[in-house]
């Protein structure tokens, strides 16, 4: 019956980190054991194509499938060398597929759930909406859909934009190299011309790493700029001339105060990084995503709009100022870290980038970056929010 279904309660459109991450939810919650689930992906997702990271206390839901877990971060400027032991925190990398692999056998083992390659072109919004895919269309009650929204390509005159763009290899080399108990949250020494751009290290092993170069800029930048830094960094750092390329990561994650919240309807919610779930002044996603999953379940249980109180809006007013200083004066990003890193413990870091503080953890944070471009930030945003 369900090998042939194309009409279902829900349908999620997106079998990356938010669509697999609600499937795995809706599909344990006794709740929802009666309705019938349907995602739609153009791909498979049988390749590795990104890796995941995140820090959590002690142990997780992920565990499983976590490729490695470190309990010492590091953080290199050409000011400031820090070496920053994360207390009660773990910080874990998950490879997705992994992840894909993982959530694909749970989820098939449901016989409410049924996976379908398509390419969806658009949804028509009704009592029952029809998903119009290129193979053939489908019906649902309800769609959560993982898309950007067409209108955030035309909007970027108006709302602030930054790229966290980036190149990692996973290399192996023939001879130790690297400290697998400590990663490099971030390397600023090797910084490209003036902008926020730093080296990011996970050591799997003493032989194997990923050694990633990241931008946080208004700008993109060549494929042999990401190279030519990580060969610099290879060499500088670790004395490596030859070594073997594993695995390459490419990506360019939207930092953005757009308002992705403002697209849902009453038949369509947007999730994933095209609802807004990508927070705006870091790039991460998979701690928001798994907590704004459960939000989204208890509200549909309660009744409610499925993004009814998704995000807390000081948090969306942090996330303006931060983006309008890396747009406005986007050579001071490693002034902010270095600030950020060296003024505030790991804890109350963790719990901000989380979105869990307190008002006065707010206002300590806020001092430790406290500087004239801040303040030019805060007042442009505050007459626009």
């Amino acid at each position: 019956m369900m090998q042939d279904r194309t009409s279902f309660d829900y349908i999620i459109i997106g079998n990356g980190l938010a669509g697999l991450q609600l499937a795995l939810e809706l599909a344990k919650d006794p709740f929802f054991k009666s309705h019938t689930i349907g995602l739609i992906d153009p791909f498979l997702k049988d390749i590795n194509d990104k890796t995941w990271s995140f820090w959590e206390i002690s142990a997780g839901k992920w565990d499983s499938i976590v490729e490695k877990t470190w309990h010492t971060a590091k953080f290199e400027s050409p000011e400031i060398s820090l070496e920053i032991p994360l207390q009660d925190y773990n910080y874990k990398t998950i490879r997705s597929l992994e992840f894909y692999e993982a959530a694909k056998t749970r989820l098939l083992s449901h016989p409410n759930i049924k996976f379908i390659v398509d390419t969806v072109e658009e949804i028509q919004e009704g009592p029952t909406s029809q998903v119009k895919g290129n193979k053939q269309t489908y019906d649902a009650t309800h769609i959560f859909d993982s898309r950007v929204p067409k209108e955030f390509y035309a909007a970027n005159a108006s709302h602030t934009l930054i790229h966290q763009h980036f190149k990692g290899w996973i290399i192996e080399t023939d001879t130790p190299r690297f400290n697998p108990e400590a990663f490099t949250m971030m390397d600023y020494r090797f910084q490209y011309k003036d902008s926020t751009s730093f080296i990011y290290v996970l050591p799997f092993s003493e032989t194997k790493a990923l050694v990633e170069y990241t931008f946080f800029t208004p700008f993109t930048v060549a494929p042999e700029v990401y190279e030519a830094a990580i060969k610099r960094y290879l060499l500088e750092k670790h004395k490596i001339e030859s070594f073997r390329i594993i695995e390459t990561e490419v990506g360019n994650i939207p930092m953005t105060d757009f308002p992705f919240w403002k697209h849902h309807t009453k038949n369509v919610t947007k999730i994933g990084t095209g609802g807004g779930w990508v927070k705006g002044s870091t790039g991460y996603s998979f701690k928001h995503t798994e907590k704004n999953v459960v939000k989204l379940i208890a509200n549909i249980k309660a009744g409610n709009a499925p993004s009814h109180k998704l995000f807390k809006r000081k948090y969306k007013f942090y996330d303006k100022i931060f983006l309008k200083v890396l747009h406005d004066e986007n050579e001071k990003g490693v002034w902010i870290f270095e600030r950020f890193y060296s003024k505030n413990t790991i804890q109350t870091m963790f719990r901000f980038l989380d979105e869990e503080t307190s008002f006065s953890e707010d206002l300590a944070i806020m001092k430790s970056l406290f500087s004239m471009a801040f303040i030019k930030a805060f007042f442009k945003v505050l007459f626009k929010f």
